[in-house]
């Protein structure tokens, strides 16, 4: 059997697992209510406290140590699913606007600092070769075959 823990803005109503029997509650009752099996803590103020409560010989004890605030505002399941479905919507139709808008971008060059305008691509030649520096070909290593190298 376990207590019975309800926060409502700052007053919190603990109730014993007892059913039967007269409640002795310690702490002594801040208010008194009809139910012996209710302490109710008007303006808690957060700090926590050992509560305990006893019908004969059988006693059951808690530490409470419960967060209360006075604008707090309760909501249910419905509320809490319907404000996160609500983000999500909106956070993925942003996300659609943004990719139908910047994929009509993709193929032009952005207008940046130092980038020039490019033109059509033409096909330029080759660069002429320096004959000092000829590429070693198959079949033409006896041209560079007397040429040896020096040590320093």
């Amino acid at each position: 059997k376990e207590f019975l823990v309800e926060i409502s803005g700052t007053t919190v109503t603990i109730t014993c697992p007892f059913t039967e029997g007269s409640i002795t509650w310690k702490p002594t009752k801040v208010t008194a209510t009809d139910d012996e099996r209710k302490y109710v803590i008007e303006n808690h103020d957060s700090t926590p406290v050992n509560v305990s409560c006893s019908s004969g010989d059988n006693t059951y004890h808690m530490y409470l140590n419960a967060r209360v605030c006075t604008n707090c505002e309760e909501l249910d399941a419905l509320a809490v699913t319907g404000i996160i479905t609500a983000d999500l919507l909106i956070t993925f139709g942003v996300l659609i606007l943004v990719y139908y808008f910047s994929k009509d971008r993709k193929g032009r060059a952005s207008p940046s600092a130092g980038s020039r305008p490019r033109g059509q691509k033409v096909q330029r030649p080759p660069p002429v070769p320096n004959p000092d520096y000829e590429p070693i070909r198959k079949g033409q290593r006896e041209v560079y075959a007397g040429l040896e190298s020096r040590g320093f």
